[in-house]
């Protein structure tokens, strides 16, 4: 399959040598799948968008430190092409920044929480599977690293997942959308390195809370077994 990933942010110089950059990090998510994967990236705060959007099987967005409501061009662009990618039944997956995207482009609300950080490994119950999804238990565990949540969904939408922090934190959008509010394609040693990078701007208590998350393994590679089973089912 053919993958295009929409860049909206990179990793931090200091940690490209050690972690990479985002895009990376989401073709690693799937090198578990025994899928057969091609990855193209689109810089989309350059104005890179696919001229052809019928290649791909399915689109990815990266995380960002930006919000979706940010009085920014690039921003109102990538909006505008995720609304096309849904008029035209385009199978889309939204990794936080993107999550919070689609519910921009579907009429949705986004706001900055009165909760504040949502930072280290977040434990989610689940509610329903997404559709052609085979494996489904009872908790599905991805780090998370965000101030803003979707606080509003529009019709036409399941809640996948979540948890009291973050209710909206899996969401299915008709039958071509998924997204996390989380990180699927981080690893621990990476969401470590944000936390103790950011100790001055999230509170000390939260700080260590979210390290001693990091305990608990993630599953990435359930998420990304979801991922293809989620487009592959869409495309029957």
């Amino acid at each position: 399959m053919r993958v295009a990933i929409l860049q909206c942010d990179s990793v931090l110089d200091k940690f490209q040598p050690q972690f990479g950059d985002y895009p990376e990090m989401i073709s690693g998510m799937f090198a578990d799948s025994n899928a057969s994967l091609l990855f193209d990236t689109f810089d989309c705060r350059l104005d890179k968008f696919p001229d052809d959007i019928d290649i791909y099987d399915f689109y990815i967005t990266t995380g960002s430190k930006s919000s979706v409501y940010d009085d920014s061009d690039w921003i109102r662009q990538v909006i505008t092409f995720i609304k096309k990618l849904n008029h035209h039944k385009k199978k889309f997956i939204g990794i936080c920044f993107g999550h919070q995207l689609i519910a921009m482009a579907c009429n949705g609300k986004v706001e900055k929480s009165n909760k504040g950080w949502g930072i280290g490994v977040a434990e989610n119950h689940i509610f329903k599977k997404p559709s052609g999804v085979k494996e489904t238990p009872v908790t599905i565990n991805i780090l998370a690293s965000h101030q803003d949540q979707i606080i509003k969904l529009p019709e036409d939408t399941t809640v996948i997942a979540g948890n009291a922090f973050c209710p909206n934190f899996i969401v299915q959008w008709g039958n071509n959308f998924l997204s996390i509010q989380g990180h699927p394609e981080w690893n621990r040693e990476y969401s470590r390195a944000l936390i103790n990078d950011r100790r001055a701007l999230i509170p000390a208590g939260r700080i260590q809370s979210g390290l001693d998350s990091l305990q608990t393994k993630p599953d990435n590679t359930l998420f990304a077994r979801w991922i293809l089973d989620f487009v592959q089912h869409a495309q029957r």
